[in-house]
C-alpha cells in the first residue's frame, strides 16, 4: 500500500488533440464545463504558463462559492498540463495529458492526494465528479462541432 491516493480518469473524445487542449486553454470555454454537475464558474485569472496562476470561483447550485487557486507547473501545448491546486480545502497536483488516437484524443487526468482519512472518504466522490466534468466537456465539444 502506498502513502498516496491516486485518482485516475480518462476518456476518448472524438476531436483533435488541439481542439481538446483549446477547450481547457480558453478560459471562456473552460468556465462553461469545469467542475461537477450543478456548478457554474467565474474565472478571475488564467495565465496558462509555468508559474502562472488560475483563480476560479466555483458556484454551487445553492449559491455557495468556493474560491480555488491553482498554479501551473508545466504546460506543453497540445500535450500536457501539470497544475497544483492550493485550496480551499485540498492541496493536490493534477496532471492532464492529451494523446491522439485513431478515433480522437484521449484526455487523462491524474490527481494525487495524501492518504488521510478525509481524503479516503472523498476518493470515490472525486472520481465521479471528474466523470461529470468530462460529461460537461463532451457537451461543449459537441456544441462546438455543430
Amino acid at each position: 500500500m502506498t502513502d498516496k491516493i491516486e485518482i485516475l480518469n480518462d476518456r476518448l473524445f472524438p476531436v483533435s488533440r488541439q481542439t481538446l487542449f483549446d477547450a481547457f486553454a480558453d478560459p471562456q470555454t473552460l468556465e462553461i464545463w469545469w467542475g461537477p454537475d450543478g456548478f457554474t464558474n467565474r474565472i478571475t485569472a488564467f495565465d496558462l504558463r509555468p508559474g502562472g496562476d488560475w483563480l476560479v470561483t466555483m458556484i454551487a447550485s445553492n449559491g455557495d462559492e468556493f474560491h480555488n487557486r491553482w498554479s501551473f507547473e508545466e504546460v506543453v501545448a497540445g500535450e500536457r498540463i501539470r497544475a497544483f491546486h492550493h485550496g480551499p480545502v485540498h492541496a493536490f497536483p493534477l496532471e492532464m495529458t492529451f494523446v491522439e488516437e485513431p478515433d480522437g484524443t484521449r484526455l487523462s487526468w491524474r490527481m494525487v492526494f495524501e492518504r488521510t482519512e478525509e481524503n479516503l472518504e472523498i476518493e470515490r466522490f472525486l472520481h465521479a465528479a471528474n466523470e461529470q466534468n468530462f460529461d460537461r466537456l463532451q457537451v461543449v465539444l459537441e456544441k462546438g462541432a455543430n
